[in-house]
């Protein structure tokens, strides 16, 4: 049995959230979510908390009321990037240089 859930246009750099996937991914639920909640001091791991909590409650929607999440690990835990928003900011002789605001998709998958 599996679950998904989907986290798109997150507002954080995909280098910096691969950090946080990297540490959950594997895991078993339960301890994921321990680990994210206070292990890991990240701004991101709020957000990863609240994705893998996502999946766990579509799982418990699915069907079946009497699943126990430790069970369940996190099978794949994928981040991708998203739209990058770009602004300027003046610079000396009239030049301007580029700040990319960059964006995250993150996709959870847990599996029995």
């Amino acid at each position: 049995m599996e679950s998904k859930a989907v986290l798109k246009n997150l507002r954080s750099a995909p280098r910096k959230a691969r950090l946080v996937a990297d540490a959950v991914r594997g895991k078993n639920v339960s301890e994921a979510l321990n680990l994210l909640r206070f292990g890991i001091k990240k701004e991101v791991a709020e957000d990863v908390a609240k994705l893998i909590g996502s999946a766990v409650a579509n799982l418990s929607n699915s069907g079946d009321a009497n699943i126990e999440i430790d069970g369940f690990r996190v099978k794949e835990i994928r981040v991708d990037d998203g739209p990058v928003m770009k602004r300027f900011r003046p610079r000396a002789k009239g030049s301007a240089a580029a700040i990319l605001k960059r964006t995250c998709h993150i996709s959870v998958t847990l599996s029995s």
